[in-house]
């Protein structure tokens, strides 16, 4: 899980051109979409096609899409059960 969260956010700095921080600077459990990254509904977007493109995971509606992306550490988390539940 760690190794996934440390990817993701080297993904997410550079797919948003988050260039003022680092991923030692990123807070896997701090809020992640209306937060201090100022990532915004436009950034989810970006992220989503992200997801599915490189992870092979969906997030198909607004619900799930408010929990993944709470925070670093609750998309990881989906991704990881995403991906062990298409495996099964």
């Amino acid at each position: 899980m760690k190794e996934l969260i440390e990817e993701l956010k080297e993904k997410i700095i550079t797919l948003l051109n988050l260039t003022e921080i680092t991923a030692a600077d990123f807070d896997e459990h701090a809020r992640l979409v209306g937060g201090d990254l100022g990532i915004d509904s436009i950034d989810v977007l970006e992220m989503v096609v992200m997801v599915e493109k490189d992870y092979g995971v969906a997030i198909n509606n607004q619900e799930v899409g408010e929990k993944v992306f709470a925070s670093l550490a609750s998309l990881a988390e989906y991704i990881q059960t995403q991906r062990s539940g298409a495996a099964a």
